[in-house]
């Protein structure tokens, strides 16, 4: 086992543009651009948003628009999704979209890939149109994205040009909840991204399987991996737990299919639960951590040690905008040596 500390890794921030109750998008994209400039003087690496739909709490659908407008208003922090799901898009579209951003911000672009609608049913068939594959294709669509992204001298190139984007360096990623992702990213030598925010159990075998699957390529020459995390820090551990219970809110409606904007945080959650719905948010967001400072940094370490990850993508559905950015800032002081 590696003695990796925190201060040994890379930090970076995912953010779903929350939409909160009796707020609007507006409000929540101007969150966004003030949280982005706050992650990039804390020295986050990367600044990512997701692709989601018909959900009422997440303002991140057109994550490509999202992503340029969060670009002009920072400098240097690289900025991306995490994800776009593929499977709802044309590749050539998406080439055009990332090389597009690329072209306007240089050196700056990350394009996450998922391949879960990130919707219900009946929205993935409003996205998907003639496209019902459930993912199943995939692989395919990697690899006639990738083609669009190679010069026009490769062997590789894609018979169509996606302009801006034929010759661009558009560093993919591949996201995961399970094992699918980790063991295509590993066979491609991709770096590969898990979603340990809302599916902890995988954490360990999906990681594991991407390492025992990675083959070195052009893009990598050893693994990559890193894992998204919910945290919530304060200054002690009652007011962590108090503002965590928005995000725990937020996964009872998902548990219950009854989504609303994101709430303000409540005394006591456990009365609105059900002991069912108690083990099985418990379960889902083992892995998220609530606490002081202290406390963060303890728990923060001791995934580290059992997950020898690279990077850590820190998440936190706040309701409160001053106490997120708080949250946030408390968060990077642990990783800043």
């Amino acid at each position: 086992m590696s003695d990796k500390q925190l201060t040994d890794i890379n930090y970076s921030l995912l953010d779903l543009s929350p939409i909160l109750e009796g707020s609007s998008a507006t409000e929540s994209f101007q969150h966004t651009v003030d949280l982005a400039q706050h992650a990039e003087n804390l020295g986050y690496t990367r600044y990512w948003m997701a692709e989601h739909h018909n959900m009422p709490f997440i303002g991140s659908s057109a994550t490509s628009v999202l992503i340029g407008h969060v670009a002009s208003h920072t400098n240097h922090i690289r900025v991306g999704s995490g994800g776009i799901m593929l499977p709802n898009h044309a590749p050539l579209v998406i080439a055009e979209q990332f090389g597009t951003l690329e072209s306007l911000h240089p050196g700056r672009i990350d394009l996450g890939l998922g391949r879960a609608p990130g919707t219900d049913q009946r929205t993935m068939q409003a996205l998907r149109r003639n496209n019902m594959s459930g993912g199943d294709d995939f692989p395919q669509q990697l690899n006639e994205l990738r083609a669009y992204f190679e010069p026009a001298d490769s062997p590789h190139a894609a018979p169509i040009r996606a302009i801006p984007g034929q010759g661009l360096d558009v560093p993919i990623w591949l996201l995961g909840s399970s094992g699918f992702s980790a063991q295509l990213a590993g066979q491609l030598g991709l770096p590969f991204a898990f979603a340990s925010h809302f599916s902890p159990n995988n954490t360990i075998p999906a990681l594991d399987l991407y390492h025992r699957s990675f083959v070195p390529s052009e893009v990598l020459d050893e693994p990559y991996a890193m894992v998204g995390l919910n945290v919530v820090a304060a200054e002690t551990d009652e007011e962590a737990n108090w503002l965590g219970s928005t995000l725990k809110k937020q996964f009872l409606n998902l548990i219950r299919n009854t989504e609303e904007p994101l709430q303000p945080p409540i005394e006591n959650i456990d009365e609105l639960m059900t002991e069912r719905e108690k083990i099985a948010l418990d379960q889902q967001l083992s892995s998220s951590i609530f606490g002081s400072k202290e406390t963060v940094r303890e728990q923060l370490q001791v995934f580290l040690d059992e997950t020898q990850v690279d990077e850590m993508m820190i998440t936190a559905q706040i309701y409160d905008h001053n106490a997120r950015l708080k949250s946030f800032e408390l968060v990077s002081d642990l990783f800043n040596p």
